[in-house]
């Protein structure tokens, strides 16, 4: 299983619309656009699993710089989250505390 990463996706993108544009490259197992958990809104940029790591090596070759909806996509192998907070700030330490 190869799993992907692909930004710069125009606000508008669906999830059909990216399955589509991957699986002229092979099997896509499945599709994620990120969105804001509040409002819903995509985030511009999403994620593919593809079946077969070789077909998703030709995907990432085939698709990245490509354009969609007037956008020049970046597609490359999605790495794994960092552990811990997943890279989201702390609020300890260093912030102004107004005396």
């Amino acid at each position: 299983m190869k799993n992907i990463f692909i930004g710069n996706l125009s606000f508008g993108a669906t999830q059909e619309t990216v399955r589509s544009l991957f699986a002229n490259h092979g099997t896509v197992e499945r599709v994620n656009i990120v969105t804001e958990r509040e409002t819903g809104q995509a985030r511009g940029f999403g994620f593919v699993e593809m079946m077969n790591d070789i077909e998703g090596e030709k995907a990432i070759a085939a698709l990245n710089g490509e354009d969609l909806d007037g956008r020049t996509l970046t597609v490359s192998e999605a790495h794994p989250r960092p552990a811990g907070n997943g890279g989201r700030r702390s609020n300890s330490g260093g912030g102004y505390r107004g005396r």
